[in-house]
């Protein structure tokens, strides 16, 4: 082989995974090829290089987005957002960590597979780098009026807007504030994604430098999965890229060791909390330590089996203690250890506490600490522990990243860092080791004596809400801008207002999208694959798949009949159910067993729409489990406990629950406000629709909110447990129906469990739950504390078999690729924007995320369907937008998803048969069939609108139209 192409350096067989993995070097760059062979051909890519920021500005951040902004070969305008409407990918995107940038892909499609590689490899190596590209995607100055370039100046851009809505979110705000203390002198001192404050210091020339030093192959790592050969692969990073560079020194690039902490430091910072009425017990206290580092395997271990026996579950030391603290509310979601970096962050805390209760909270962190290090912990907790780790390293996933990623990015940070990342997926030997380490009690004390009580390197860090900062960060920006066009001269003035004008233009042009590579409908595979299951025995079907020795059951209960105020406390009731005692245990005893002998235990409510008539639906209770084939029989009993003998008499750990759920639910508005919008905009189309915002959305914030403070009056919490063992009973009461999922050779030994330990109820069958849906018209704005607009609108539609369900589905992709991209994520500055048929509603929907416009974002929604409406759009449009639903379609889960995602499409009526008719209808759907749907069910006067906002941008908003409502 000659020098420039890639040595063979090492191949491992990982059998627990099913995978080989290969390693190469490429000679002349140093490059690095790291390949999973497998029998799966969803095949899989990414590329990674080390960035290492020194100061916050975003310029990784800003730099991953500019990058997929056109390349040499593809000198498009917007090639990854193209590229994904004429692709049938299974996974897109681009990720920005702290310290490293990857750009990932996987196809079932060899075609396309081979397509998507040829552009990402352009994208990163040979990027445009447009400065009109930087100012749209990271941040501009640009004035409100380009009519009138003395009219005041106001900051605009993709990123510059997403970090406003990220740092708005309170639990990413005391991340950060950790992370700088933490880290006082390297790269994690700094906020890699941007902190608006300091992103307008980047300048275009700072982002063409640190590509041109990161984005080198010296500093790169290739990955690839699947059962394409790694020298097809190498062939073309060689023709592409390779060929084209020489060998660079990146070893400045490598991130030192932190100077550690000779002494324990305090720090604190504020959040922005301005609409919240009552700032008391809002405060964020967490102590964090920094840990030896994460690319030294036995380390990495070390510090997931002490994070898990100190947190893993109510039973662990610390979890209980910050559980039944009355210093918080809620342990912190800043809890247990962090392993992204090269070095590892432990940190734990409350939230829902006082600015003056900070030493007291750390006092009670270190009581804790001090009795397991003089005490040590009961050997049960340690092997709860470690049948954890076994267990999630045995489980195929792939539901939501697929799994040939998932692999890749476990393997990433220690390859990126010098370390072994073959070691991190082949570490059978490693967790031996490990366990054999684990039968010396003395281990964990050690631990916690040498990695945290006699550890200098702690910061104990308050985070306080802050009811003005949104208001001083808006004063402070307008201050900065009216400095800035204080200095700006007449013709410095004039050519912001020319770049605006430039790049209203650009957004407005057309390319020609033909130079990329793309599919087309004759690629579209014919059949679309679903596992079939069997009814093996009257109560139990079975779902045979290759689950690599786990299990997966779900017992299920018809929905009972049950009065309105019982129904809203069904999202309460299933967190609780799997949190408490059961079988005549307390809590903390079924906490241990759940931990040692399964994957966890589930609980929910649901109410699916049919698939014919949305009026009606399929309402069920549901308990779920995964386990280990030698646990199977404990985890047998244990969902049976939870189903049928939860209790509700431990009062104290009632009140904590609720008081955990108040608080992660008042975290959903950040980050998913979005879909807060959608429910709240779509609740009267159909049953399903009002309970997904009664038990997911604004509404149900408010009524956790409401029940925690009325938890304090006196019999209010005995009232509360009387409710939920009503609805324990009248579930108990019902018929029992199971789902299983494995390996053939399981079938039976569950069967048999099942008839020993399951005694079905032989109740009758309960009455139907009758669900009220409030057809009123919806024009709501909820306001909180938020610096960014989620906005949402939607139109009542059809059910999922209607004829025109497949156009529908075709018009939402259509909408978001010709027309909302374009409009409310180029021009207007949104994170993103889309628009989409919702079958449980019978509804469509537009909406938008991260976004800092309000009247324009819903004037866009109409103006969307005007522009579908219009003639001269082309056949390729049509084309891609069906490419995007077919390619949704087909993307493949995990072997029990996809079981239990076919399990529980027959229930609502989307058989195999049904399934596959909507796929080729799909397949059929012409630009006619568009219009008309259109024209038909998007009319301007029944539109259905939510937003959520804050107050400031509500009253310069003086035309719309919509209810204030608060929680």
């Amino acid at each position: 082989m000659s020098e420039s192409m890639f040595e063979l350096v090492d191949r491992q067989e990982v059998a627990a995974l099913n995978v080989t993995v290969e390693s190469y070097l490429h000679q002349r760059t140093g490059a690095r090829h790291l390949h999973m062979v497998s029998q799966d051909n969803q095949n899989a890519f990414l590329v990674a290089f080390l960035t290492v920021p020194k100061d916050s500005t975003g310029v990784a951040h800003i730099l991953e987005h500019t990058v997929l902004s056109g390349s040499e070969r593809y000198p498009v305008r917007d090639p990854f957002f193209t590229m994904i409407r004429r692709s049938l990918a299974t996974f897109m995107n681009a990720f920005t960590s702290s310290d490293w940038t990857a750009y990932p892909f996987a196809s079932l499609s060899k075609k396309d597979f081979n397509n998507l590689l040829e552009v990402y490899l352009d994208a990163a190596f040979f990027p445009n780098l447009h400065p009109l590209d930087f100012a749209q995607e990271g941040y501009r100055i640009e004035p409100e009026n380009l009519d009138d370039a003395n009219s005041p100046l106001c900051y605009k851009g993709v990123v510059f807007n997403e970090m406003k809505g990220a740092m708005a979110s309170p639990v990413r705000a005391l991340w950060d504030g950790l992370s700088q203390h933490v880290f006082p002198t390297i790269t994690y001192h700094h906020n890699s994604g941007g902190d608006p404050v300091a992103i307008p210091d980047l300048s275009w020339e700072a982002l063409k430098a640190f590509h041109a030093t990161h984005y080198h192959p010296s500093n790169a790592v290739f990955m690839t999965y699947g059962d394409i050969p790694a020298v097809t692969h190498q062939a073309m990073f060689e023709t592409r890229v390779l060929r084209r560079f020489e060998r660079l020194d990146v070893r400045h690039l490598q991130v030192p060791d932190e100077q550690r902490l000779t002494a324990p430091i305090t720090a604190s910072d504020s959040y922005a909390a301005d609409d919240e009425p009552d700032l008391s017990a809002k405060t964020h206290q967490v102590v964090g330590w920094l840990w030896p580092k994460s690319v030294d395997l036995e380390s990495l271990l070390k510090a997931h089996l002490l994070s898990g026996v100190l947190l893993d579950n109510s039973a662990s030391p610390l979890l209980k203690a910050l559980e039944t603290s009355d210093l918080g509310n809620a342990p912190s979601p800043v809890c247990g250890v962090d392993d992204s970096g090269r070095e590892m962050v432990f940190a734990c805390g409350l939230e829902g506490s006082e600015p003056e209760q900070a030493e007291a909270v750390e006092a009670l962190i270190l009581q804790v600490l001090q009795e397991v290090a003089e005490q040590g912990v009961e050997p049960e907790q340690v092997e709860a522990v470690l049948h954890q780790l076994e267990l999630s390293r045995r489980e195929v996933t792939g539901d939501g990243l697929p799994y040939g990623l998932k692999l890749m990015l476990t393997a990433l940070p220690a390859t990126l860092h010098g370390g072994d990342g073959v070691a991190a997926l082949n570490m059978d030997g490693a967790l031996n080791t490990l366990r054999e380490q684990a039968a010396d009690p003395n281990l964990i004390p050690q631990l916690v004596r040498a990695w945290l009580l006699d550890n200098p390197h702690r910061v104990r860090f308050t985070l306080t809400p802050d009811g003005e900062k949104n208001k001083r960060m808006e004063a402070a920006e307008k201050a900065r801008l009216l400095a800035v066009g204080a200095q700006l001269s007449d013709t410095q003035k004039e050519q912001l207002r020319e770049q605006a004008v430039a790049l209203k233009a650009r957004q407005e042009s057309k390319d020609d999208p033909e130079v990329l590579p793309k599919v087309t409908l004759a690629d579209v595979p014919k059949d679309l694959l679903i596992p079939t299951g069997e009814r093996a025995s009257q109560d139990m079907e079975w779902y045979t798949q290759p689950t690599n020795g786990l299990i997966y059951l779900q017992a299920f209960t018809p929905m009972p009949e049950l009065e309105p105020e019982l129904l809203d406390l069904m999202p309460l009731y299933g967190a609780c159910v799997v949190e408490v005692g059961s079988g005549g245990r307390d809590y903390l005893q079924t906490q241990g067993l759940i931990s040692r002998y399964t994957g966890g235990v589930g609980a929910r409510g649901s109410i699916s729409a049919l698939a014919s008539d949305v009026e009606q639906y399929d309402g069920r209770f549901s308990v779920s489990s995964k386990a280990l084939l030698r646990n199977r029989e404990k985890m047998v009993a244990l969902l049976q406990e939870t189903l049928s003998a939860p209790r509700f008499d431990e009062l104290s750990r009632l009140r904590e629950l609720v008081g955990q759920m108040r608080a992660s639910a008042e975290m959903k508005i950040s980050n998913g406000g979005t879909a807060l919008a959608i429910a709240s905009a779509l609740k009267g189309m159909s049953p399903a629709a009002a309970m997904s915002e009664r038990w997911g959305g604004m509404s149900s914030i408010g009524l956790l909110k409401k029940l925690d403070r009325a938890l304090e009056e006196k019999g209010a919490l005995e009232a509360l447990a009387e409710q939920l063992c009503t609805i324990r009973d009248r579930i108990a009461a019902t018929p029992v129906q199971f789902l299983g999922i494995g390996e053939a050779s399981q079938k039976s030994a569950l069967g048999e469990d099942l008839s020993k330990i399951w005694h079905p109820s032989q109740g009758l069958i309960p009455g139907k739950l009758e669900i009220a849906v409030e057809r009123q018209p919806v024009k709501l704005a909820w306001v909180t504390s938020t610096q960014v607009n989620y906005c949402a609108r939607g139109y009542a539609a059809v059910p999922y078999t209607h004829a025109d369900a497949p156009a529908l589905t075709v018009l939402g992709p259509l909408m978001r690729n010709g027309f909302l991209h374009t409009a409310i994520r180029e021009k207007g500055g949104a994170y993103g924007a889309g628009a989409g048929f919702d079958a449980d509603a019978a509804a469509f929907r537009f909406q938008s995320f991260r976004d800092p416009r309000l009247g324009k974002t819903l004037q866009d929604f109409d103006r969307c369907i005007d522009w579908l409406l219009a003639d001269g759009h082309g056949d390729a449009p049509l084309e891609e937008a069906i490419l995007n639903v077919i390619g949704g379609m087909d993307k493949p889960g995990s072997p029990s998803g996809e079981a239990k995602r076919a399990y529980h499409d027959l229930r609502r009526g989307r058989t195999p048969e049904v399934r596959r008719r909507f796929r080729k209808e799909i397949l059929a759907v012409t630009w006619k069939d568009l219009k008309r749907v259109t024209e038909t069910y998007l009319q301007p006067a029944l539109a259905q609108t939510a937003v959520v906002t804050n107050r400031a941008n509500l009253d310069v908003e003086q035309n719309l139209d919509l209810e204030r409502r608060s929680l």
